[in-house]
């Protein structure tokens, strides 16, 4: 069951940290993230298993209620999130309407639309369409949201598409190369298996992406020397695009990391004039901390001596003259480079689950010390 909003939490900013941002220690957002998970993971095994016309036959009336229980969440789901559109910070400034038709259109939504589309069609009658199926193989695409490791990789792939692409063109040329040659060897010898250029095609990719199937190989001795040339060739083919991918995928990860982080540390009027490798320097100094659900940052008069980051979650800004609330990229505190820190005015708390990275004077100083060039660079823009 989900709690009530705190004070000064609206019921759709709560259910838009529950379902589309929520993570860490808060219940209700593991409990519904958990949830998701779990009926996408079920779907997809009653959709393997009901492919078994054995399990099919005496078990239909489970994997119909499976899919009736499972259409009717996703279709909760799928308005939850329309009615939490305007909360996303892509779509702040825009009107609700206008904020909700923009997420509507996005892939993310369209997937989750897909993912209702199955049973509804079976209601009006087409039920029997094939491509009903692909409609609930989807689904499996939504774990997605929940894996940053997905989302990651996904990234990388679009990335690196051209250097993909070009790794198909050279398999088309290899194989085109190899499927040539062995027909001109092997066609007077083989004709039923090496007779045409296409034919000798079916043996080149088998050959060339690793998998042999044995209906087809060369017998002469210059077929067999081909054969072996194509061999090596398909582990070349094979290894271009794993390096690719490999190599692409921990680009982006760190790339993530460092423009988040990167903006938020820009956003800093102390740290505004400084270019990405000075920036870099002072990342390596952040140590994170996470704060759980109505956890305190800053209590009333204790010194603030440090800035905080909000890499993730939502933390209520205190002070006399009333309350203000901060999540991702944003950033509070001072940072104070003297022994001395003068008390502060304010309290901070999470209001969800929250990680924050902090940079503290001491590292901070330590830094510059490591750093003289960066410290007096700092100077001279704290003295503008």
């Amino acid at each position: 069951m989900t709690p009530a909003p705190q004070p000064g939490m609206s019921w759709r900013r709560r259910a838009h940290l529950i379902i589309d941002r929520g993570a860490g220690d808060d219940f209700s957002a593991r409990l519904v993230h958990g949830g998701l998970v779990a009926l996408i993971v079920v779907n997809i095994t009653a959709l393997v298993l009901e492919s078994v016309p054995r399990l099919a036959t005496a078990h239909e009336r489970l994997f119909h209620g499976i899919e009736l229980v499972s259409t009717v969440l996703f279709t909760l789901e799928y308005v939850v999130r329309l009615w939490v559109a305007p909360e996303h910070a892509r779509y702040r400034g825009m009107s609700d309407w206008a904020a909700r038709r923009a997420y509507a259109l996005s892939p993310p939504a369209l997937l989750d639309f897909l993912a209702t589309v199955p049973l509804y069609a079976a209601l009006l009658g087409y039920g029997d369409l094939k491509i009903l199926l692909l409609f609930r193989l989807v689904r499996f695409f939504k774990l997605g949201r929940y894996s940053p490791g997905m989302a990651s990789l996904g990234a990388a792939l679009h990335a690196e598409r051209k250097a993909l692409a070009a790794c198909i063109v050279i398999l088309i040329g290899v194989m085109l190369l190899s499927a040539t040659a062995m027909h001109f060897v092997e066609h007077d010898v083989q004709p039923d298996k090496f007779g045409t250029i296409p034919d000798a095609m079916w043996w080149a990719i088998v050959t060339l992406t690793t998998v042999g199937y044995g209906d087809a190989f060369p017998v002469s001795p210059l077929g067999k020397v081909v054969a072996s040339l194509t061999a090596v060739m398909g582990l070349v083919m094979l290894a271009l695009p794993v390096g690719i991918i490999a190599t692409a995928f921990a680009q982006e990860i760190h790339r993530r990391e460092f423009v988040v982080t990167w903006s938020m540390l820009a956003r800093v009027p102390l740290f505004s004039g400084l270019n990405a490798a000075e920036i870099a320097e002072i990342m390596h100094a952040l140590r994170a901390r996470t704060v759980r659900g109505g956890g305190v940052v800053l209590r009333p008069h204790e010194p603030a001596r440090s800035l905080y980051f909000v890499a993730s979650g939502e933390v209520e800004i205190i002070e006399p003259v009333g309350s203000r609330r901060l999540d991702e990229g944003c950033y509070f505190g001072e940072l104070c480079l003297t022994e001395i820190a003068a008390e502060g005015g304010i309290a901070v708390r999470a209001t969800v689950a929250t990680k924050l990275l902090v940079l503290d004077p001491a590292d901070f100083r330590l830094l510059m010390l490591r750093h003289p060039e960066l410290a007096a660079h700092l100077h001279r823009l704290a003295a503008v």
